[in-house]
This record gives C-alpha cells, sequence and structure tokens, in this order.
C-alpha cells in the first residue's frame, strides 16, 4: 500500500453494476491511501465511470471531462497534478478516442481491468503518458479485487454474471461487457458472508443478463441462478435476496419454482420485454414472441401470486407503427406491471440498430412514450394503493430527510417513508401503510 494524503473524487452513471463497480474501485483506492472527497477542486485523482446505455452518453462525458480539464489546469497553476480516469462502458466502447479527443484524460479503462486500477493511477503518473486499457481478463478482476467489502447499506450488491451473449440489435453490452461469464459458486459464497459480517441484509444478486447464470459449483458441475439463489439463502444472515437483470428466454423451470420455495427470495421481478409487438420483437433479436412473454408471466404468477412485475420498453424502435405502439399497450394491459422504465429509442454507435432504415420521427417517439408512460403510472398507483391499509414488512435502508423518519422497501421494492423512535437502519419492522403515492408509502410502524 502506498501511504498518502491523496484525495479522489468518483461520479458514477448508469446501472447498478456500475454502482458496484464503483464501490469495488473505492475499496481499492481506500487500500491504496486515497480518500474520498464530494470537491473537485480539492481532488488528486478524478475517475468518471460512464453508461453508454442512455442517448448520447459519449457526449455527456465529454462534456463532463471539458470541466474537469479546466479544474485540473487550474489545479496545475498552483502546483497541483491531477489525473483524469474515465471507466465503464464509455471507455470499453470509445477506447483511444476519448484520449484523441480530450488530452486532458490519463486514463481509460474498461470494467474488466478495476484490479489494476492502483497500479495504472501510479503508472500514468510516473510516466505522464496516456494509458488505455480496455481488455477482457475474465475472472481476474473478482480474483484480485479481494479487499473486504465496504457495506454502506443493508442492501448490497452482488455481481455474479457479466457480459451477454444475446446481441439485442440495440444493445452495446456484448461490445462494452463481452461474452457472459459467471463467477464460481464458492467465491459468491465468500463475498455474500463478507457482506453479511459487514452488515448487509438483503443481497442484490447482478449481472448485465443474471438468469442466464451458469458458474462452477461444489462438485465442478454448471449450477444455474436458482441453485445459486438456493445456496446464498442457507447463509445465516441474509434475510432477503433479489437478481436483475433477467431476459426472458433464460427464465426456466427451475427459476420460477425458486420464487414459490425460497423465502429469502423477495416477491419482485424485473423482467424486460422491451416492446408487445412481434415484428419489433424480431427486430431487435429478442429471440421471444409477445405471447411467449405473456406465457411465461402466467407460469411465474401461477408459482408466486403476489409477485411483482417490473420491466422496459423501447418506444419508437426503427420502423416501428401505430399498430405496433398499440400491441405494446395491450401486453401493458395484459401483464400489469408495478413499475416499469420506458424510453425512446436512440442509436447506440456500433449497434445493428443504429444503421436500419425508417427511423421513427422524434415527435412521434415522444408521443407513443406518453401514452405508454401514462398507462405504466396508472398500473403503478393502482399496485401500490393495494398496499393501504396493510402491514408490510419494510428493511430500512438509511434515515430520511425528517427528523425521526426512516425510508426503506418492501418485499416488493416499493420505497417506505415512517417515523420511529431510536433506530431503524438494518431493521426490519412491520409498518402499516397510511398514505400511497406512484412512487412511494408512507406509514407507521405497526404495533407488535
Amino acid at each position: 500500500m502506498r501511504h498518502n494524503t491523496k484525495s479522489y473524487y468518483l461520479k458514477t452513471f448508469g446501472c447498478q453494476m456500475n454502482v458496484y463497480d464503483s464501490e469495488r474501485m473505492t475499496e481499492a483506492l481506500a487500500r491504496d491511501g486515497y480518500r474520498e472527497t464530494d470537491d473537485l477542486a480539492h481532488a488528486d485523482l478524478v475517475i468518471l465511470n460512464t453508461c453508454h446505455i442512455r442517448e448520447k452518453a459519449a457526449e455527456k462525458v465529454y462534456s463532463d471531462l471539458g470541466r474537469i480539464r479546466d479544474v485540473k489546469v487550474g489545479r496545475k497553476r498552483d502546483g497541483k497534478e491531477t489525473v483524469i480516469a474515465v471507466a465503464g462502458c464509455v471507455a470499453q466502447a470509445e477506447g483511444r478516442e476519448i484520449t484523441a479527443r480530450q488530452p486532458a484524460v490519463d486514463l481509460v479503462i474498461g470494467p474488466q481491468s478495476y484490479h489494476r486500477l492502483p497500479e495504472l493511477i501510479a503508472r500514468t503518473e510516473s510516466t505522464r503518458k496516456h494509458i488505455v486499457e480496455t481488455e477482457f481478463p475474465g475472472d481476474e478482476k473478482f480474483e484480485r479485487m479481494k479487499a473486504p467489502r465496504r457495506v454502506s447499506s443493508p442492501s448490497a450488491f452482488l455481481t455474479v454474471q457479466e457480459g451477454c451473449d444475446k446481441f439485442c440489435t440495440f444493445c452495446v453490452v456484448p461490445y462494452t461487457r463481452g461474452a457472459e461469464f459467471s463467477r464460481p459458486l464458492a467465491k459468491i459464497e465468500a463475498e455474500a458472508r463478507e457482506l453479511v459480517a459487514a452488515g448487509a441484509r438483503e443481497l442484490v444478486l447482478l449481472g448485465q443478463n443474471v438468469n442466464a447464470y451458469h458458474g462452477e459449483g461444489h462438485s465442478g458441475r454448471s449450477i444455474g441462478l436458482a441453485e445459486l439463489i438456493r445456496r446464498l439463502a442457507d447463509i445465516d444472515g441474509v434475510e432477503r435476496l433479489r437478481y436483475t437483470t433477467s431476459h426472458p428466454r433464460d427464465m426456466d423451470d427451475d427459476l420460477i419454482t425458486a420464487h414459490a420455495d425460497v423465502p429469502q427470495l423477495m416477491p419482485f421481478l424485473h423482467l424486460p420485454v422491451q416492446s408487445g409487438s412481434d415484428r419489433m420483437l424480431a427486430a431487435m433479436n429478442r429471440k421471444h414472441t409477445a405471447a411467449e412473454y405473456i406465457d411465461l408471466i402466467g407460469r411465474i404468477r401461477a408459482a408466486r401470486p403476489d409477485i411483482a412485475l417490473s420491466s422496459d420498453f423501447i418506444v419508437g424502435f426503427p420502423g416501428e407503427t401505430e399498430e405496433d405502439a398499440e400491441d405494446t399497450l395491450t401486453l401493458v394491459k395484459a401483464v400489469g406491471f408495478a413499475q416499469a422504465f420506458s424510453f425512446k429509442y436512440s442509436a447506440r454507435p456500433g449497434t445493428p440498430a443504429a444503421t436500419l432504415d425508417a427511423q421513427v420521427p422524434e415527435d412521434l417517439k415522444s408521443e407513443r412514450l406518453q401514452c405508454l408512460q401514462a398507462l405504466l403510472e396508472n398500473q403503478q398507483l393502482e399496485f401500490n394503493a393495494r398496499s393501504l391499509g396493510q402491514n408490510v414488512p419494510v428493511l430500512f435502508e438509511r434515515r430520511g430527510r425528517q427528523p425521526g423518519e426512516f425510508v426503506g422497501r418492501t418485499p416488493y421494492l416499493q420505497l417506505v417513508h415512517a417515523a420511529a423512535e431510536g433506530e431503524l437502519v438494518g431493521r426490519t419492522a412491520n409498518v402499516a401503510v397510511t398514505e400511497t403515492r406512484r412512487v412511494s408509502l408512507s406509514g407507521v410502524i405497526a404495533a407488535a
């Protein structure tokens, strides 16, 4: 370890996987003697952990880099050096283009190389040369990032799988995260025990395509996500388990059964469908139809009738017609979602869909998105309204903004605000729900 008093500033964009990766980078930097700061002007190291999913993601990064460059120049005048690093999926996708467009960047590091972060920072400090590290070294990232996990919340992320082999035509993940790779059971169990020992009560299993998990079990044979969940549920102190994000094609019978059999597995499932139009699903290379998705939901609900469903939708995919948009609304009405994420299609450079003809005009996208979101928001309101007057178990994760207020989540991932004396963070308590809104519930701690 280098014992120094250097500070770092870390900004995280995007998905839960990036949050997990930022936590691991933070742990590596702490081992190397760095302290976190929220003030750019006092940061010896600035890291942007980027996401390539949203529209114009790279341009937003370059905009941030322009401001950070100005801070770097100002610190240089005061005799202080600043290392600027770009990490994450934009780093993987853009590579050397980043240092070409913004020479103030010293280090470009892809998602599979974070275990080398302190080493690469030291090298760029000593050589004053740009370094681009965007290889895909498989399990090496996890093998070498073995610092004791820090837990800032009773709910902790645990990556079990990375990459994707599905190649949906709109998605950059196979190009920025690589092929599917699943961690061995023994290593996941060891990390889970560390998290529980550090105070975690809920484990959220992460993967770009998490239900495609096929890691090595204790006997050397490959196991699926359902068996992994059962193994983790046996660890003392694990009260809740969740997983995200899934693909309908990998939702097998064993995993569906786990939702019925494993008490720690929460009755909430995020299962992206993207569209209700078979024509659009084929163009997206989703490899399932709307009817197959609806049938799958029926089988899941048969196993766990109270399960809350979430999904992703893309509006205005190239070639989408009014009929296709109506098919999506029909699917939403048939399924009924507790929450969902919906976005206008935006072209990701390097993906097949970016070059398709018949791009949908922005005004039509906006109109269709507004219609879809109105339906989804009504469904979320109706789902939450069913909690009114009910006692629900809430795992409290943090203090709220008001004195004596605590914030936690129900098994269905609903956000709950409740007031109490003493300390509730890390505890599960029953809350009598007195008010419901679209995105949250409020209530009082129920009498024992």
